[in-house]
């Protein structure tokens, strides 16, 4: 009989991507070094070290690592989980990582019963109860519009206005601008603001100075960038506290 969860070790080096592809079992993808980006049809997520992502059963993805990556990965049946969320990036603490860390080196046949199947439970009900962190943005399902956010997803920093996105997306600007609305929800600035905070926390998670992380991200300087931050958050970076 097939365990509820399986683990496996992954090291990739910078620059590998793995294309779209499914798992017939809830993925969890938990970084213990590195940072990744991953694609879904309706999602684009940074996952830092030390925070996991949840993708459900049968979800399209596809993984990008921008540095060398320390990867675990859990496969768990979508029996464990009455009701199974949808992607989500998600903290981990201390307790869950060593969770983590233990079933992975179980291996793919460990007993169902015992010690192992009792840390696989706590394990299950520790990864429902972690909360849910703000790594993610909206993807649209316009193939035009997805080619404009992909490009800011690769470079956040790009400042390109909107007229100049809008040509590339082979798209009227008012035609751009509300297809982008409709889409993700929200007008094209404020989404470019939420990827660029999304690079900033993975960024400040890898352990970068504030005040170049603010360049990365397309701020023409750190009080700009620090000022964005607080509207965000209610603190400034200097004083946001990551797990």
């Amino acid at each position: 009989m097939t365990p509820p969860v399986r683990g496996l070790t992954d090291e990739y080096a910078a620059g590998f991507t793995h294309p779209v592809h499914t798992h017939d079992r809830i993925q969890v993808l938990y970084a213990c070094s590195g940072v990744m980006s991953v694609v879904t049809p309706s999602m684009s997520f940074v996952v830092p070290p030390q925070r996991a992502l949840w993708l459900p059963a049968g979800m399209p993805h596809e993984v990008a690592c921008r540095g060398a990556v320390s990867l675990r990965t859990l496969y768990i049946d979508p029996a464990c989980y009455a009701q199974a969320p949808e992607c989500r990036v998600i903290e981990v603490g201390d307790f869950l990582r060593a969770l983590i860390l233990k079933v992975v080196s179980f291996g793919d046949d460990y007993a169902m019963a015992g010690q192992a199947a009792r840390i696989v439970e706590v394990l299950l009900d520790e990864i429902a109860a972690m909360p849910t962190a703000p790594y993610g943005a909206t993807m649209p399902l316009d193939p035009r519009l997805k080619r404009v956010c992909r490009i800011i997803l690769a470079n956040p920093a790009d400042n390109r206005d909107v007229d100049e996105l809008a040509r590339i997306a082979g798209m009227a600007r008012r035609t751009f601008t509300r297809a982008f609305r409709r889409e993700t929800g929200m007008g094209l600035a404020t989404w470019r603001q939420q990827v660029r905070l999304m690079e900033a926390l993975s960024l400040m998670a890898a352990g970068r100075p504030v005040t170049a992380i603010a360049f990365d991200v397309g701020y023409d300087s750190p009080s700009a960038f620090t000022a964005m931050f607080r509207r965000a958050y209610g603190v400034p970076p200097t004083l946001y506290a990551l797990p």
